[in-house]
């Protein structure tokens, strides 16, 4: 990353700071709280989401039978990193200024946006009639790695709204997130011919 200075010179930022070497590290308010914090614990879990999803969204470019999945990852990416503002702001400690600045889905837009999405796939895919496994080539296998992944997030950040330290917002957009990979998944198997596997109850041994 590189950032422009007066007279057009140009200073590459070092990626490490030492900031957070003995184990605590800023929040986007400019508080600094130690790694282990709930905050950063729901961080993390976004950003691997984050990476997961992407991971997803590489596969289901490499197929032209995915399209739209892969516009609607990138999408869901950056709101990603708007959740991911949001959770490191706190509302206990941020001021006026910073909880705007950092308001993610006020009005529940995006929530809504994957729920037509959802909608949008579930109308050409067969009923689901059993519980299927992650599985489905590999475009499919990575959307219910990342939908795993989401529900992690989405658990991590339960105690946060609990407190009252982010947005209901955030868990509602994880919610729906989640179900959107679990249908973009078994799209995903029925545009390629991965095939969804069913679940099988174990045969009692004779």
């Amino acid at each position: 990353m590189a950032r422009a200075l007066a007279g057009g010179s140009r200073r590459h930022l070092k990626v490490y700071t030492r900031g957070g070497d003995q184990g605590a590290s800023s929040l986007f308010n400019g508080e600094r709280r130690h790694k282990d914090d709930l905050a950063f614990a729901a961080l993390g879990d976004a950003d691997e989401l984050n990476a997961a999803v992407g991971l997803a969204r590489a596969h289901c470019a490499a197929s032209p039978l995915l399209s739209p999945l892969p516009s609607q990852l990138e999408l869901a990416q950056s709101r990603l990193i708007d959740l991911g503002s949001a959770l490191a702001t706190p509302l206990s400690t941020s001021n006026a200024a910073q909880r705007e600045r950092a308001a993610f889905d006020a009005e529940g837009g995006e929530a809504r946006q994957l729920e037509e999405w959802i909608d949008w796939m579930e109308e050409r895919l067969p009923p689901l009639r059993t519980f299927i496994l992650p599985s489905g080539g590999l475009a499919s296998a990575s959307l219910h790695v990342a939908r795993a992944t989401c529900r992690r997030a989405e658990r991590s950040v339960v105690p946060l709204i609990q407190q009252k330290e982010c947005p209901e917002s955030v868990g509602v957009f994880l919610n729906r997130f989640s179900d959107y990979l679990f249908v973009s998944a078994r799209y995903a198997a029925m545009r390629t011919d991965g095939g969804e596997v069913p679940y099988q109850k174990a045969r009692p041994s004779t």
